[in-house]
């Protein structure tokens, strides 16, 4: 196994995200054990692992949804005490759900800009602008009326993801954005996956944010990580570089990277 350092970062740029001895369960079932990590600013982590393996917990601790059983989550050094209720706490966390979760009776328009309508100072002339200037980012130009039904599954996917975008500039706090994207590709064709695959990677640089990605793609993997994280069995049991996951021998990584039935990982018995 690699170690699991983290990467370097100044005193002045504390880390966006951290976790310390985070444990989660379920009843008996321990989802996550003990661990820990950071999320540097700018950085974009990608989480790996079989399927239930605990991935979307991740996310949702991170998120606010949930809180732990034991350990301390902090978001922009803040500790994580109270589920999250509103778009302030945690401060400027967007998370982008694996279904696009947009409210069918309301356009393109009112779906990205709904934080906004309901809670900016913003005027409608301004709301309706940075509404435009978040699809354009994301290709969907020209589609503010039409109702999410009138979409196709990756352009539903695109607008939840120009509605991640999308900020009020009096409520910025100057941290360090983090963004949140649980199987972002999950059941997208091949060119479907690259659009979207691009988009996380212009999302994090056009809101100058952090990004945590769960994902089994592999190709998601390559397209959008700075780092690697492994999870099996409520543990990181790798950690590295893009690079390093690229090249690696460690036998998590090589059974996970090539679907072997062969290896440390195996089904659960019940």
């Amino acid at each position: 196994m690699l170690d699991p350092a983290q990467p370097p970062r100044s005193e002045a740029a504390p880390a966006v995200v951290a976790f310390d001895d985070v444990s989660m369960a379920w009843g008996e079932r321990m989802i996550l054990d003990r661990v820990a990590l950071e999320v540097a600013p700018g950085e974009r982590l990608v989480v790996v692992g079989p399927s239930g393996s605990g991935k979307s917990t991740i996310l949702r601790l991170m998120a606010g949804l949930l809180l732990p059983s034991a350990g301390v989550v902090r978001v922009q050094g803040v500790e994580q005490r109270y589920l999250r209720l509103d778009q302030r706490h945690p401060p400027d966390v967007r998370l982008v759900f694996q279904n696009p979760a947009l409210l069918a009776s309301l356009t393109v328009r009112e779906n990205v800009g709904f934080l906004l309508y309901r809670r900016s100072r913003l005027s409608e002339a301004e709301i309706r602008e940075r509404v435009a200037q978040a699809l354009r980012a994301v290709g969907l130009e020209g589609t503010e009326e039409r109702l999410p039904g009138e979409l196709s599954g990756g352009m539903q996917k695109r607008v939840s993801f120009a509605r991640a975008l999308i900020e009020d500039p009096v409520e910025r706090r100057g941290g360090v954005p983090l963004l949140l994207f649980d199987e972002p590709t999950a059941g997208l064709d091949p060119v479907a996956c690259t659009r979207i695959e691009d988009l996380i990677v212009q999302a994090t640089g056009l809101a100058h944010a952090s990004g945590v990605v769960v994902s089994h793609v592999h190709s998601t993997i390559e397209r959008c990580a700075d780092r690697v994280i492994l999870l099996y069995g409520g543990r990181f049991r790798w950690m590295g570089s893009a690079d390093q996951y690229r090249e690696c021998t460690d036998p998590y990584v090589v059974q996970f990277r090539t679907g072997s039935l062969t290896g440390p990982m195996q089904p659960a018995e019940h």
